[in-house]
């Protein structure tokens, strides 16, 4: 790995523009390893320079902690986890110190690195007061960042205005060849505010790989396909266009890839995102103890696409319905509420 990872300014931290995204450890669904197997894959991860993980789910937080207590410089690794409020919630000072606390004991820190606020219910103007015992406890030194998850840009805006420019670090939301809907209005805010994206979703669980050229589409309920991948091969079929579209966009991907030394389509549609000016990292989703995609990752860095490339790409995404999600699922989040 002979090309340094790209890193962008997040608050007062210096971090990679890939990260390390735990979510399956929510399930089995997507494998499992022992723990000790899975922290000895963070740690090989954080040695190659993956030194930021993000989320929460199932015992993500609690692997973090053991990690940072492992290494001897803990603060070296970054942590974005999340508090996620789904019911509706008064959100007193005691209810928002109560959940932050609970972070910083099961990821062994003094304080959360970068606190993503997610908000279920928008009728419920309550995330604005969590936000603002938020900052209390970010000036009393228990939070060292915060941003936000799965907030549309009407949302965003608000709580940026509200807040002051530079409250609010991130936003952590959908964004792929696929799902382009951060380009309409978030990206805006993004730059009016000094927000960056950090995007989940990029592979659409694996899809936007050179493992599915040519292949059949796969049914929706088949036991070979993880929870992800479910949710976006119905986002491929039947909200952006169609499997047979979707080819066109992974054989389009590979071509390009061959032009630039036999990169990969995963490669090619990370950089496509990480090319646009309002995003700071690509989450790329880390089965833990069971696969390592991080030598190929890695080729991201040294990736550049032209203007052939990025025209290549968009005659394709102009035949799709890619454009209209905004309006046929709603902003970025939208599907989760």
């Amino acid at each position: 790995m002979d090309q340094a990872l790209e890193t962008f300014k997040l608050g007062p931290y210096v971090v990679p523009r890939l990260w390390n995204g735990l979510w399956q450890l929510s399930s089995n669904a997507w494998g499992s390893a022992p723990s000790s197997k899975i922290r000895r894959h963070m740690a090989q991860y954080v040695s190659q320079g993956y030194i930021a993980f993000a989320d929460h789910y199932g015992s993500a937080e609690l692997l973090f902690g053991q990690l940072r207590q492992s290494l001897a410089s803990p603060n070296q690794v970054v942590c974005g986890t999340k508090w996620c409020v789904f019911r509706r919630t008064l959100p007193t000072r005691e209810v928002v110190e109560a959940a932050i606390q609970e972070r910083l004991e099961r990821t062994q820190s003094h304080a959360v690195d970068l606190l993503q606020f997610h908000w279920q219910d928008y009728s419920d103007k309550g995330y604005i007061e969590a936000l603002r015992h938020m900052q209390d406890l970010q000036t009393e030194g228990k939070i060292i960042t915060i941003g936000l998850c799965n907030f549309d840009t009407i949302r965003t805006d608000e709580i940026c205005t509200s807040l002051g420019t530079g409250s609010i670090v991130s936003n952590q939301v959908q964004f792929s060849l696929i799902d382009t809907r951060p380009l309409h209005g978030m990206a805006d805010v993004c730059e009016k505010h000094g927000v960056k994206l950090l995007t989940y979703g990029t592979l659409c669980g694996g899809f936007l790989a050179d493992q599915w050229l040519d292949k059949p589409e796969p049914e929706l309920y088949s036991d070979n396909l993880t929870p992800s991948q479910r949710k976006y091969l119905d986002m491929i079929v039947k909200a952006w266009g169609s499997w047979s579209l979707f080819q066109s966009l992974l054989a389009v991907l590979r071509n390009i890839g061959d032009r630039h030394g036999g990169v990969s389509i995963a490669n090619v549609a990370t950089r496509w995102v990480l090319d646009q000016p309002a995003v700071g990292a690509v989450i790329i989703g880390t089965r833990m103890g069971i696969t390592d995609h991080t030598e190929d990752n890695h080729k991201v860095m040294r990736l550049k696409l032209d203007d052939d490339d990025r025209a290549d790409i968009e005659a394709v995404l102009d035949r799709s319905n890619g454009r209209r999600l905004i309006t046929t699922i709603g902003d970025c989040g939208a599907e989760y509420r």
